[in-house]
């Protein structure tokens, strides 16, 4: 708990200290309202992603989800194509918008648990079960579409969630909170929480105790693949357009929120709350690279540092180690010792 605390801290710091650097090298226009929202309508997207890899990563035996952002493109493209088949957007707005909505959160679900059934009744290693899925949402999506960008439009509900503000904040960033804000409670305060984390602790254990593990792992990933059904959903409504192939470097980068969120790879241990604080740094520190003119291929080799860097501090505990009562810097998970023979 007290590591936990550490890294929520550590985060908030990263966040404030962003920030301030922000505002010192720009001369303050980095901290300027149309540059904030601008910057929260960028988070919701990947920071759904992120919490649908956080789920999977909790559930332990190396669970990930590598299918998300080819989920979330498969969601908006299918969509697209199929209410387009039936309802045109020039004769009711809210029926396509809602229609859209409605088909692209069923082929998240679909797709999510289909990987939950593979992982869950087939034993299917889950990076490999996920990489495989992930090759076949994105086929696909490149056969619905023809391998050319779908165009959605504008219709008003969607327009509404990908462009319009409320009180100022964006309101893709608002249904981002709120959805957070839902499953930080269900992982906090319901059983399918506890099940969760303590499968992923010791999955041994949690068949002993008569978990259902099965079905955690296929709801666990039945939740990631809706996660990223809600981002192509997002995407969809701040592009106009749909396209098998977008956002090819989401998948690093949710991965790299994931770990600096302190979640761990072993399983059984993550925040949601530390997942969007560090969604919201990630998207301060791209912004802070856009003032300083940096080009994407600097950025993705930024990230891949990042990445390896918080792999390593969590492996070794580093926070833990530097807060307080921490005197021992050791791994994050102790290597089993092998027991002593009898005499």
């Amino acid at each position: 708990m007290r590591s936990s605390n550490a890294q929520l801290l550590m985060l908030v710091v990263i966040n404030v200290a962003l920030l301030v650097v922000g505002a010192a090298i720009s001369g303050g226009s980095y901290l300027s309202l149309f540059n904030l929202q601008s910057m929260g309508g960028q988070v919701p997207e990947i920071g759904l992603l992120a919490i649908g890899v956080m789920l999977a990563m909790c559930a332990g035996n190396g669970g990930i989800d590598l299918s998300g952002i080819a989920l979330a493109n498969l969601s908006g493209v299918f969509s697209a194509v199929i209410v387009s088949s039936f309802c045109s957007i020039t004769d009711n707005e809210l029926a396509f918008s809602l229609a859209f909505i409605g088909v692209a959160v069923a082929i998240g679900v679909i797709g999510g648990a289909i990987n939950g059934i593979l992982i869950a009744k087939l034993h299917i290693t889950p990076i490999l079960c996920t990489l495989g899925t992930q090759m076949a949402f994105t086929g696909l999506a490149v056969v619905v579409s023809g391998g050319k960008a779908v165009t959605v439009g504008s219709p008003d509900l969607l327009s509404r969630i990908g462009n319009d503000m409320m009180l100022s904040v964006p309101i893709s960033f608002l249904v981002f909170a709120f959805v957070a804000l839902v499953l930080g409670a269900v992982l906090r305060f319901t059983p399918f929480g506890s099940w969760l984390m303590l499968t992923g602790t010791n999955p041994t254990a949690a068949v002993y105790a008569g978990f259902p593990r099965a079905g955690i792992l296929i709801g666990t990933y039945t939740l990631s693949g809706t996660l990223s059904a809600l981002a192509g959903i997002v995407i969809a409504a701040r592009n106009v357009n749909v396209k098998f192939d977008y956002g090819s470097s989401y998948l690093l980068i949710a991965i790299l929120i994931v770990v600096m969120a302190g979640v761990k790879p072993e399983g059984g241990h993550g925040k949601v709350i530390s997942v969007v604080l560090s969604a919201v740094a990630l998207q301060l520190m791209s912004s802070l690279l856009n003032f300083g003119g940096l080009s994407n291929f600097l950025r993705d080799f930024a990230w891949g540092l990042l990445l390896l860097l918080f792999l390593a501090v969590g492996r070794y505990d580093v926070v833990g180690y530097l807060s307080p009562s921490k005197g021992q810097f050791k791994p994050s998970s102790p290597v089993p010792q092998a027991p002593r023979p009898n005499n």
